[in-house]
């Protein structure tokens, strides 16, 4: 199954912006406003994606409503874990599912639809963040259960629960979260060499 033939479902997780990317150290002002342009940046990528036919955002955010996607309100917050759990029930086992981390402001969505057409080639898998620890995508096939296991040393995590690492270029997108300064610094030199 190739992704001309398979057409996915995405789910989004997305931290409310007032604690998101709390990391990257810019202060109550600036901060909220940069995590939610980043995670509205990362859903257009995902909506503009010709491999996927279904966004569905998991948020606690009240003000986030992406164009192009459906939201399912976190009524009580429990993790990245717990949110796709809740996009996958609603998504249903019957289609390709993904899970894709909601900071990746880079993400170009050719590249997303290239991951997700290998990935469509094992019944689950994951994609390594560009450090190689964490993980940004993680996918199961229609009938298959969508198993995650994000957060620290996520990769080793998902590669123990039997999950097929895709091997994707060193400077694919889809492998760019921000979490740190350096990595948004990262994600923004990939744009620019993208963009020419």
């Amino acid at each position: 199954m190739h992704v001309a033939d398979a057409q996915w479902t995405v789910i989004i997780p997305v931290k409310p912006a007032a604690i998101g990317k709390s990391r990257l150290g810019l202060g109550p002002a600036l901060g909220p406003r940069l995590a939610r342009a980043i995670a509205l940046d990362t859903v257009a990528a995902v909506v503009a994606c010709d491999a996927v036919d279904r966004v569905i955002v998991v948020t606690a955010d009240a003000e986030f409503h992406p164009p192009g996607a459906e939201v399912l309100a976190e009524r009580s917050p429990a993790g990245i874990d717990a949110a796709v759990a809740a996009g996958a029930e609603l998504a249903g086992i019957g289609t390709a599912r993904a899970a894709l981390l909601g900071d990746l402001p880079s993400l170009d969505p050719a590249e997303l639809a290239a991951a997700l057409d290998v990935a469509s080639r094992s019944p689950r898998a994951f994609v390594p963040d560009h450090e190689g620890t964490g993980t940004t995508l993680v996918t199961a096939g229609a009938g298959v259960a969508l198993l995650t296991a994000f957060g620290a040393d996520s990769a080793a995590r998902h590669l123990a629960l039997g999950l097929t690492p895709l091997d994707l270029t060193a400077d694919s997108s889809v492998r760019f979260d921000v979490d740190t300064p350096q990595q948004l610094d990262e994600a923004l030199a990939a744009l620019r060499r993208r963009r020419g």
